[in-house]
């Protein structure tokens, strides 16, 4: 039987980095979907206080399979 795959957008922060905001962000999601496959970052940016970068945010799209409840 042929696969489906379902693609949610997630945000991913970190104090550190954008390397870290995206790990960050696909360990969570592993937590709360089942089968997660690919993670694509879409876009990056940084939060900036007083002249200095507090966080990285990494916007992803993540595909994971989807169960219809027949499988």
């Amino acid at each position: 039987m042929d696969s489906l795959y379902k693609i949610i957008e997630i945000v991913g922060t970190s104090e550190e980095s954008w390397d870290q905001a995206a790990k960050n962000a696909v360990e969570k999601a592993c937590q709360s979907l089942e089968d997660v496959r690919v993670a694509e970052v879409t876009s990056q940016d940084m939060k900036i206080e007083n002249g200095r970068i507090i966080s990285y945010r990494v916007k992803l799209k993540i595909s994971f399979k989807f169960k219809s409840g027949q499988d």
